[in-house]
């Protein structure tokens, strides 16, 4: 190769590995990718379709739960997504006593939206605590206050072992327990098999949902998630 074609190969290989290097000098690349902002998703009432699916008949943790007849639950307290009117954080549960509302805020301005009932211990408890641990299928234990009222309930007393898990078990499906500065409130979310209770005051229980409700409840709130009771 004679020097005037060394010289000109130079010059092309220089100028190939410069241009990427002046170009990067006109541009930033960011530490971290920008994280996407949340898309919209659809709010309103779910379509019969949605219904139907949402409040079928299913199997769980190898138990057998009934189809749901939603057509005799008032509409508003069907499972829904809204608009975020609570003014909290996404991951907050707000329970909304007056208008028996259970709300689970998401990222993007909505919320899922749950109707529920209220028992005694329902209406005694309020403020903000933390959703400490959660269970499928529980075992009911009710406290003694409750059995000095109802001696019936003995049988299923802490020193008895509790009721057993199932559809017939007084927390349902799913309990998800509130402690407050680190103790038990005493305060539960849970399910129910008495559909005709949502949306009503009852002799007792915490806050009750549908079986499907509460099933679908725990997949939405995060571990230790902060809760809200609004009286």
């Amino acid at each position: 190769m004679n020097e005037k074609s060394l010289i000109t190969r130079r010059g092309l290989l220089l100028g190939m590995t410069t241009v990427p290097l002046a170009l990067s000098g006109c541009t930033s690349v960011p530490a971290q990718a920008p994280i996407p902002a949340a898309q919209p998703r659809p709010v309103g009432p779910p379509s019969e379709a949605e219904l139907a699916t949402r409040y079928a008949a299913m199997e769980d943790g190898g138990f057998q739960l009934p189809a749901i007849p939603y057509k005799q639950i008032e509409p508003r307290l069907y499972r829904q997504r809204v608009e975020n009117t609570t003014g909290e954080q996404p991951g907050t549960v707000i329970v909304d006593v007056p208008s028996r509302y259970l709300y689970v805020v998401e990222p993007g301005g909505t919320a899922m939206r749950y109707g529920v009932g209220l028992g005694r211990a329902g209406f005694a408890w309020s403020g903000e605590g933390v959703i400490q641990w959660r269970q499928k299928w529980p075992r009911w234990k009710p406290p003694a206050e409750m059995i000095a009222r109802q001696p019936e309930l003995a049988k299923f007393s802490v020193e008895n072992g509790g009721q057993e898990p199932g559809p017939d078990n007084a927390l349902g499906a799913r309990a998800l327990y509130i402690f407050q500065n680190g103790q038990d409130t005493l305060y539960r979310l849970h399910g129910t098999k008495e559909w005709s209770s949502i949306g009503k005051a009852v002799s007792s229980g915490c806050v009750r949902l549908l079986n499907q409700d509460v099933i679908d409840l725990y997949t939405r709130v995060p571990y230790k998630a902060k809760i809200i009771v609004r009286q």
